[in-house]
């Protein structure tokens, strides 16, 4: 039985903006045991730490991020040994919770086993919910196989090939993936910017395949997300039954009124267009300047319709499709939904109470209260005042999971 003692902080919840000062927080096993304003009832062998007055946040949900994915080069597919791809990972992890992540909904590549070794607190990361591969059609986006007739799609047991064509097809890609345990299917059911043959405008599966995979989804209790832009692909996602859209750059108002009435989530990913759209990819990457024209047709308009969908009610989700970018940026994704249009506190929400509703966890996570998880984080400042001090990992000057200190920068 091990027990934790935070003193003299300030607590920020998602659902106030009044800060809690000067309290203190105990902590016994992997649970928040009471909240207070003097010292609480220590259990023996209780370690106490001096919250220097800092500001104490539930940990962060990032609702869309590949935290086995280092840019998405197909040229590290064809080099790299396949152990190489998993001990990349744990670089990946530990910069992601040491951001201030500490549950993560993984949108395409890790698996079974990876999320097993997380669960079994192998290494520190961010606890996952894996999709494991996405579902792509073929010529899609997240179908490898390039015009010089090389196949650079990673597969090998338990993680499945994902494309699929027709209704039969995508029912038994579904089935696999189900198979390998994830826990949501992700499909790519527009365009993307890194595929080589793909626009982000056009939809990809027919409604029929959507509604199969979605069928299929929910016999077995699991929901479904979707990779798009496309206007039209939005529509047929919505139709179809899907619980979330991913980036969404295309929404019109028309698909932003039927996304807020049935409740499905938009992960805009935000910083991930921007952050590309600043630092570009490698000189070596022969598909560089297919990637920028078609990136520069998203940004340019993504934020006003993100705003858009926003403002006509739609729930947002922070998702930063870091493995696209270095892992690590997660949190950034706060400020630049305070651009479209959303408070501090909303952003804040949008990381955690609204991600953990989408897990289904919100009576276990994101927020300071007794009865709770114990995933919190201690932050050098106030993100109310300024949103943009949760964008630098040194800021986060602590990071516990489930009572556990994974984090701890005060002894620096």
């Amino acid at each position: 039985m091990s027990s934790l003692l935070i003193k003299n902080i300030n607590i920020l919840n998602p659902f106030d903006e009044e800060i809690l000062n000067e309290r203190n927080v105990l902590v016994k096993n992997d649970k928040i045991i009471s909240i207070g304003v003097k010292n609480s009832d220590l259990y023996e062998n209780t370690t106490v730490i001096d919250g220097e007055d800092k500001f104490l946040l539930p940990g962060f949900i990032d609702s869309h991020a590949h935290i086995m994915a280092n840019g998405f080069h197909k040229e590290d597919t064809m080099k790299n040994p396949l152990a190489l791809h998993f001990y990349d990972a744990i670089v990946n992890m530990k910069n992601t919770i040491d951001a201030g992540v500490t549950s993560l909904r993984d949108c395409g590549l890790a698996d079974i086993g990876v999320k097993t070794a997380v669960s079994k607190k192998i290494f520190p990361s961010p606890k996952l919910n894996i999709s494991i591969k996405p579902l792509a059609i073929t010529g899609g986006h997240f179908d490898f196989y390039l015009n010089s007739g090389f196949d650079m799609e990673l597969s090998y047991p338990g993680f499945p090939i994902g494309t699929c064509d027709g209704v039969e097809e995508v029912l038994k890609k579904t089935r696999e993936v189900i198979r390998g345990r994830s826990d949501f299917i992700k499909v790519m059911a527009s365009g993307g910017i890194l595929s080589p043959n793909t626009s982000p405008h056009y939809p990809q599966f027919n409604l029929k395949e959507l509604k199969t995979i979605v069928n299929e989804a929910k016999t077995n209790n699991l929901d479904v997300a979707a990779h798009c832009h496309s206007r039209e692909g939005i529509r047929n996602c919505i139709a179809a039954g899907f619980k979330s859209i991913e980036h969404g750059t295309f929404i019109d108002k028309e698909s932003a009124k039927l996304m807020a009435k049935n409740g499905i989530y938009l992960t805009p990913t935000l910083v991930v267009h921007h952050t590309l759209i600043k630092e570009g990819f490698p000189e070596w990457d022969r598909f560089a300047d297919d990637k920028i024209s078609k990136l520069k047709d998203v940004v340019k308009i993504q934020k006003e319709n993100i705003s858009m969908a926003y403002n006509e009610g739609v729930k947002l989700l922070m998702g930063s499709d870091c493995g696209v970018i270095s892992h690590g940026r997660n949190l950034a994704e706060l400020s630049y939904l305070c651009e479209i249009g959303m408070s501090p506190l909303e952003a804040i929400q949008a990381g955690t109470i609204e991600g953990a509703k989408l897990f289904n966890q919100e009576n276990q996570l994101a927020s300071i209260e007794s009865g709770k998880t114990a995933d919190m984080i201690l932050v050098d400042g106030n993100p109310i005042e300024d949103i943009s001090i949760l964008s630098n990992s040194n800021n986060i000057k602590m990071v516990i999971q489930d009572g556990l200190i994974v984090k701890d920068l005060l002894k620096v």
